[in-house]
């Protein structure tokens, strides 16, 4: 059986519950979970379930947007070259398409963009990308998605007479770029009110800018909302606030006029239901990442700037094939992984997985680092070779700091970067004996017992009756869900296998079928839960759950997606981190 996790109920404000709940008139659970995402009364809950655009913040709030909005209007107007430069994740490439499309629409000039090569250039503004640059005359280089720690190769960039504006949404360093203009919410000083915008974030406030001072219609600018949710969706950040806006009115988009490109991925993976953010995490983005993963991201924005619907279906093809060479790579490098520890009984005993293996594929070592953590749950680096040095990506666990972690480890690097769950290094091969050795001496001094143990974090616990049409359909006005805004999870207490129908499907995943004190019978599906059959049928036990639609041959019904098992216990162990 897997080890038990940790269930934690968040504690909400007693007081701020009574008052959204005296507002709203609706159920207390559902009251708790909006004043756990910071809803806290009748007006901010409206807000909530009824964004509008007209609250998005006025761009010129953000630093450097007026001097960056200028140059721009006075490149233009001089006939100079502007390049768009961008990372190759889906960030940065939906990121440049937004702005390369939204230039050349008010543009008939000479406009590029540069995608760097992940292996031979590296992540951030390159040298050869300024190279190109100078010598193709762009006089302008507008980076979006990177840039903020490029000190260097910025001032390379100027001493060539290239101008940059970097849009970017990274926390910058003490010391920041010689750039003619800086967009980002975090530099210091900068007093726009919302600071977690997506890099295409960022990107869409300069557009916004720019169509503001060019007094064009601002549909101008939302015609890239698609673009936008994408990047919210893939780059993991918060949906709250300005992002919940982005994203809701993207997801709209999306689903109602939704580009070319985004429309035509959707029909190749086989997805006729409206898309949501999940869609996009797990079915657009990937197809948009494996471009520079596997090969040259800019195919990525090759696909999203197309207009012709008779080239767009080969450019999807080439994204959608990149997908399944990297679904195949991610599989034999995750079971090449999986059997060097399961091999290893000193490795097993480690609190930390520091893998090295020369001919693992660079584009996937961090995905992989995160599917170890699903099953041995501690601080993870997969190393791989290229350009003949020892380079790979780090993935945390909650509470963690990795980032902290590799930096006590720096005498042994020659580069690092990252944040608190993720992060990238690279060593001299030499080196990675004695790397292992100290990284784990560091997480071993580090890690609590807490942190080893992974946590289910519950909104609300309630009985079974709630899950009914009624409850669900409140449930769902909390959509877009992600970080910030998680899909609620519940927890009821006390439950029993209905009539030993419950079962083990597919020899792992348990089907259960639950009653609380002989009232409502609900269905729910435990991926992997299989272990823990035995639980539930010997009842009572407890469960925790997310509450789902389930389409199957036309019908539709509720039933949980549950996440957890265990033996009825009296009491749940509040979240003091709440």
């Amino acid at each position: 059986m897997k080890p038990d996790k940790r269930w934690t109920l968040n504690p909400a404000n007693e007081e701020t519950v009574n008052r959204l709940q005296e507002g709203l008139k609706i159920s207390p659970a559902i009251c708790r979970v909006l004043a756990l995402r910071g809803v806290y009364d009748y007006e901010s809950a409206k807000l909530f379930f009824r964004p509008e655009l007209a609250h998005l913040h006025d761009p010129f709030l953000m630093r450097g947007m007026k001097k960056a909005v200028q140059r721009i209007s006075d490149a233009i107007e001089w006939h100079e070259r502007i390049l768009v430069y961008g990372d190759y994740d889906v960030d940065g490439t939906t990121a440049v398409s937004l702005m390369y499309s939204f230039l050349k629409k008010n543009y008939n000039g000479d406009l590029a963009y540069y995608i760097p090569h992940r292996y031979r250039e590296g992540y951030g503004i390159s040298k050869q990308g300024v190279d190109f640059a100078h010598a193709n005359g762009y006089t302008l280089m507008i980076t979006l998605d990177c840039g903020i720690k490029a000190v260097e190769v910025i001032a390379y960039a100027q001493s060539m007479s290239i101008d940059v504006i970097v849009c970017d949404h990274h926390l910058p360093d003490e010391h920041v770029p010689p750039a003619f203009a800086i967009l980002n919410p975090k530099q210091k000083d900068c007093t726009y009110p919302y600071k977690e915008l997506s890099g295409c974030g960022i990107g869409f406030k300069l557009a916004s800018a720019l169509n503001i001072h060019w007094k064009q219609p601002m549909e101008n600018v939302y015609q890239y909302l698609d673009l936008v949710a994408t990047s919210i969706a893939a780059d993991i950040v918060p949906i709250d606030g300005e992002n919940r806006i982005l994203a809701y009115y993207g997801i709209r988009r999306i689903n109602e006029s939704p580009c070319l490109a985004i429309s035509t991925l959707k029909e190749l993976a086989g997805v006729t239901r409206p898309l949501s953010i999940t869609d996009l995490v797990f079915v657009i983005g990937p197809r948009v990442n494996a471009a520079g993963r596997m090969d040259d991201a800019r195919k990525a924005v090759e696909f999203f700037i197309e207009t012709d619907p008779e080239k767009i279906p080969t450019l999807a093809a080439a994204l959608h094939s990149d997908n399944d060479d990297r679904k195949e790579v991610d599989k034999s490098t995750t079971e090449e992984a999986l059997a060097m520890i399961e091999g290893d009984l000193v490795m097993l005993q480690r609190k930390s997985t520091v893998l090295y293996q020369p001919h693992w594929h660079k584009g996937v070592v961090g995905i992989v680092a995160s599917r170890l953590i699903d099953h041995y749950y501690r601080p993870t680096i997969l190393l791989t070779s290229a350009n003949g040095k020892a380079t790979g990506s780090a993935r945390s666990v909650s509470g963690f700091n990795i980032y902290e972690a590799i930096h006590e480890c720096r005498d042994l690097l020659e580069n690092y970067g990252g944040h608190f769950y993720a992060a990238g290094m690279t060593m001299s091969e030499d080196n990675v004996a004695a790397f292992i050795t100290k990284f784990e001496q560091i997480v071993s001094a580090t890690i609590t017992a807490e942190q080893q143990v992974p946590e289910i974090e519950i909104d609300a616990e309630i009985p079974l009756s709630f899950v009914k049409p009624a409850f669900y359909n409140l449930i769902k006005q909390f959509e877009p869900f992600g970080p910030a805004n998680m899909k609620p999870v519940f927890v009821t207490r006390g439950l029993h296998d209905h009539q030993g129908k419950s079962t083990v499907v597919k020899e792992q995943h348990l089907r259960i079928v639950a009653t609380q004190e002989h009232g409502q019978i609900t269905e729910g599906i435990g991926f992997g839960l299989g272990d823990k059959y035995d639980i539930v049928r010997n009842g009572p036990f407890d469960m925790v759950y997310n509450i789902e639609e389930n389409e199957y041959n036309g019908n539709t019904k509720l039933q949980v997606k549950v996440i957890d098992v265990r033996r009825t216990t009296p009491n749940l162990t509040p979240n003091p981190s709440r």
